[in-house]
């Protein structure tokens, strides 16, 4: 992705969302790549980002579909490329 792919108007983010957004935005260098491309985030450091950011352990379970969401509409833009 370019600058020139983002949209460069202001975004919107929804309260309920911010928490996972927050993760989702943490976990940027922590994609897991091959040949292809990005194949998904390491979900190996999840935790550790989401403590490290202020998120509380037992957010974690709650967030973790959002983040899944993200990360599958991300791969999905990815792929367009």
């Amino acid at each position: 992705m370019t600058l020139a792919d983002l949209d460069q108007g202001d975004t919107e983010i929804w309260p309920d969302n911010w928490p996972a957004f927050r993760l989702f935005n943490a976990l940027s260098t922590q994609w897991r790549t091959g040949p292809g491309g990005a194949t998904g985030l390491d979900y190996s450091v999840v935790r550790e980002v989401a403590i490290l950011i202020g998120i509380k352990k037992r957010q974690i379970p709650e967030l973790f579909p959002d983040l899944q969401v993200m990360e599958a509409e991300a791969l999905a833009v990815m792929a367009e490329a």
